[in-house]
This record gives structure tokens, C-alpha cells and sequence, in this order.
């Protein structure tokens, strides 16, 4: 199995679904923003405050390259954004792109502290982020997913995809 890259705005579930679909493959899962914490010894909001968003853009880029294998990633929000960080993924993998209504997401962020984009924007400007983004998402991936279904019906549609995709390229989990 190639490695699996979960991609989509702040909040549509790519953690979540991340961590269903590993336990679905028997691979390993990689939550990317706490794979940076984890490496650079800083919260999200001190590196964002330290360096700023463009350092930690690179970082996302630099770290993206590490996972091999039976993996799946569950990317930033901002990570495939960067067509060569999305071209690297897409050619040592699959990039998955987790397609949730603005709402959606917006209820699952509002007041996240830890999201230093959110805490310093607001709802409507937010909102502008999030149809900026959504196009670039759509082109950056392999595949879409429509995650408005529940949980279990998401992985499934992610299985058919990643088997799919095994027939042809004879690489299943």
C-alpha cells in the first residue's frame, strides 16, 4: 500500500476519518500536525507566533516527504495547498481530498485555540479562506470524497476508491 494523504479545510475530519481508515488497512496513522509538534518541541500556536505561517508551510512540506508505506496522513489544512508538496504526494501515493460544507467545518473549529488561523480570523473571513482553498483541494488530490455521510460510509467510500486503485496498480492494503 502507498501511503494515503488526507486532505481538506480545518475540521472536515481528516484525523477522525484517519484514524478509522488505518485501523480499516492495518497501516500506520500520521496525524501531520502533531507529527510537527512532535519534531520541533513547539505547539502550532508558538511556531506560528515565533516564525510564522509561511516557516511552518515549510515545515508541512519538508515533513510530508517522511512517510513511506501502510500510512495514512491526515494533512493540515494548508498542506496541499503547495502545488509541489501536493504534486510529491500525489506521485508517492494517494491524495484524498474530504469534501465538507464551510457549516460543517465551522461548527467543528470555532473557538479552537490550538488553530491559530481560526483564532485570529473571523467567521466570514474564514469563510473566505475555506472558498479560496476549496478549489485548490479539488485539483491538488487524486480523488474526492463526499464526508457528509457517516463515518463508517466515508472509510467505505475511501476503501472502494484505494481498491479501485489497487486493480490497477496492484498495491492494496
Amino acid at each position: 500500500m502507498k501511503p494515503v494523504y488526507l486532505c481538506g479545510f480545518m475540521g472536515c475530519g481528516k484525523s477522525h476519518i484517519g484514524r478509522m481508515l488505518s485501523k480499516e488497512c492495518c497501516a500506520v496513522f500520521i496525524d501531520l500536525d502533531r507529527y510537527i509538534v512532535d519534531k520541533e518541541k513547539m505547539r502550532i500556536p508558538e511556531i506560528f507566533e515565533k516564525y510564522g505561517e509561511p516557516y511552518f508551510r515549510e515545515l508541512e512540506a519538508k515533513y510530508i516527504k517522511n512517510f513511506k508505506g501502510r500510512t495514512v496522513v491526515a494533512t493540515g489544512g494548508g498542506a496541499i495547498l503547495r502545488d509541489e508538496t501536493a504534486l510529491f504526494a500525489r506521485q508517492q501515493g494517494t491524495v484524498i481530498f474530504l469534501d465538507v460544507p464551510f457549516k460543517v467545518c465551522y461548527e467543528r473549529i470555532k473557538g479552537d485555540e490550538n488553530r491559530p488561523i481560526v483564532v485570529n480570523s473571523t467567521k466570514e473571513q474564514l469563510e473566505e479562506l475555506y472558498n479560496k482553498r476549496y478549489p485548490i483541494y479539488k485539483q491538488n488530490s487524486n480523488f474526492t470524497v463526499d464526508a457528509k455521510k457517516s463515518d463508517k460510509e466515508i472509510v467505505a467510500d475511501i476503501m472502494a476508491i484505494l481498491d479501485s486503485n489497487d486493480r490497477k496498480a496492484k498495491v492494496l492494503c
